[in-house]
């Protein structure tokens, strides 16, 4: 894979070209957004009906825009989808009408306090139309007449949702999740889509243990979508990962699954640690992206999040001035080094049982003590060594090992890959 700062640069353009399209839950800007990650790795798409039941839901109609807008009594645009995918209220119904501002006014929305902003609002599940725009726009609007079109359709279609499989050794899966309903936000969650697609492509090049499905899907009707697909084989996701606000500045933010304690928390909150990068560790909540969907009780799946600053931490989350300037190729790539940090981790977290248990098998004689002359961690690896044979009981992997002993976890796992070269320790 390229350097870590042209895979950022890489990334950075990915979101660029992503940002204009105006995404939803349903809907051609998916799909048009899933046909760019699909130059980059390849997908299966998966179209469902609506009206298909998932789980306590029903897949919705589908929404389409093609044009929408505001013009005063001149025929200015004063409001313009053309403008911005934001500012249209997200599923607004067709509407073609002219009526004055006192009326209009009830179907405006705006961030008084950031003026220059435009909000990003939704009305998914109540008919409903209307226009975001900065405070700004509305305060210089003059009474009066103007015309409102909003040119969409809201018909019976499908949910599109994608995967991408990496093969591994194993049938046993980690699931990667990114949500791609979202119009013109780059941060929440562009970001998220870019390494998504970078980590898939650097995984595939390495030849994991694992199987990493990657979910494209719309964020919380799209993964309850894909879970009530996926029920009869949910046994084979092992550990899984959602990725969200990927981009901006702020420090790495690991919320840790519905159980606490799985797998993929330990290895991301010791992966952070160890990285010594700044970072935070939070509970898991029932509240944010689509780990709250994969937790859930009856799937209670071992998934985690990772974002930076996390879901609506800072004051650009959901409006417009989450733009591609928002986000950083640096970010990024931090981002995805510590996923394929993470990864690396997880794929070689063994358990082995020691072949040798009674006593203190010796090493000299199998060219173990040998294989490790002139190295400048030698005292570190013999000491990694003795401390994989000791908990080599069946019941402790790799990951045990490293905390236990304070070492390494890189130098842990070396020393298990010559025991078991030397056949004293098997998985």
């Amino acid at each position: 894979m390229a350097p870590m700062t042209a895979v950022g640069e890489e990334m950075h353009a990915l979101v660029e070209r992503m940002y204009p399209l105006c995404r939803s839950i349903t809907g051609d800007g998916v799909r048009a957004t899933l046909e760019i990650v699909d130059e980059y790795v390849p997908l299966r798409v998966h179209e469902v009906p609506t009206g298909t039941q998932v789980l306590d839901w029903t897949v919705p109609q589908e929404w389409n825009i093609r044009d929408a807008y505001i013009a005063d009594a001149s025929g200015k645009r004063v409001v313009d989808f053309a403008a911005s995918s934001l500012h249209v209220l997200g599923y607004s119904v067709p509407v073609s009408r002219t009526m004055p501002l006192s009326e209009l006014r009830a179907h405006l929305h705006t961030l008084p306090e950031h003026p220059g902003w435009v909000p990003y609002r939704t009305s998914y599940y109540k008919p409903e139309w209307g226009f975001c725009l900065a405070q700004e726009t509305l305060d210089a609007l003059p009474e009066g007449e103007y015309e409102v079109r909003v040119d969409s359709t809201l018909a019976d279609g499908h949910l599109t949702y994608a995967e991408h499989v990496v093969p591994g050794q194993v049938a046993d899966e980690v699931i990667v999740s990114c949500h791609v309903c979202h119009p013109s936000l780059a941060n929440d969650n562009l970001a998220g889509v870019a390494v998504a697609v970078f980590l898939a492509r650097a995984l595939a090049a390495e030849k994991p243990y694992y199987t990493y499905r990657f979910i494209f899907a719309p964020g919380t009707i799209g993964a309850i979508t894909w879970l009530a697909r996926n029920a009869e084989r949910i046994d084979r996701v092992k550990h899984g990962l959602v990725l969200a606000c990927a981009g901006d500045s702020g420090h790495l933010t690991y919320k840790r699954s519905r159980r606490g304690d799985a797998e993929i928390d330990r290895v991301l909150r010791h992966v952070l640690t160890a990285s010594e990068r700044p970072h935070r560790v939070t509970e898991f909540t029932p509240y944010g992206y689509d780990e709250r969907q994969y937790c859930s009780p009856g799937f209670d799946l071992g998934v985690g999040s990772l974002s930076r600053t996390p879901y609506a931490g800072y004051p650009e989350y959901h409006t417009s001035a989450d733009n591609p300037d928002f986000v950083s190729p640096e970010a990024m790539a931090d981002t995805l080094a510590v996923c394929r940090e993470a990864f690396s981790v997880l794929d070689r977290n063994r358990r082995y049982v020691n072949l040798s248990p009674y006593g203190e098998p010796q090493l000299g004689r199998r060219g173990l003590y040998d294989s490790l002359g002139g190295r400048s961690d030698a005292k570190q690896a013999q000491m990694a060594m003795l401390w994989v044979l000791s908990l080599s009981d069946g019941e402790h992997g790799l990951l045990d090992v490293a905390e236990r002993s304070g070492l390494p976890f890189d130098t842990v796992a070396a020393a298990a890959d010559a025991l078991r070269d030397a056949g004293l320790i098997k998985a």
